[in-house]
């Protein structure tokens, strides 16, 4: 089932070019273990934030947040890992930038989706119509 509907990320792909890498099943469950893994869950699509250190929340839920928010997040040139709600739909590894770059794509590509940020072992939560959560991963 994973990665069986790539089209869901076709126009993030088309923007982003060859700087994003489509990630196989192994190399997503890999990072998942880093980052969505290590937090419990709320329903089916929130994580539990309870056992975190949250750096911040936002009821913003657009492009210039996830701008801002990878602006204060995320170190220059740090890989971003993005996850998305249907495991249909691949992981996709980019560079924090050309998260920020193309915000819009990549929120326009699932109602929820985590953002990894590898170096600095943050993670971002967007939940459509409700928001952004950023905090560092549990150990």
């Amino acid at each position: 089932m994973y990665g069986t509907h790539p089209e869901g990320i076709a126009a993030l792909l088309e923007v982003s070019g060859a700087s994003t890498m489509v990630l196989s099943f192994r190399e997503d469950r890999a990072l998942a273990a880093l980052s969505v893994g290590r937090f419990g869950a709320v329903g089916s699509t929130r994580l539990d934030w309870s056992g975190a250190e949250v750096s911040e929340r936002s009821d913003a839920f657009d492009a210039d947040e996830l701008r801002r928010l990878m602006a204060s997040c995320a170190g220059v040139d740090e890989l971003a890992v993005v996850f998305w709600s249907n495991l249909a739909v691949p992981s996709v590894a980019l560079a924090a930038a050309v998260v920020a770059d193309h915000a819009e794509a990549v929120l326009e590509c699932s109602p929820e989706c985590w953002i990894y940020l590898t170096d600095s072992d943050v993670l971002i939560e967007f939940q459509d119509g409700e928001g952004f959560t950023a905090g560092r991963v549990p150990n």
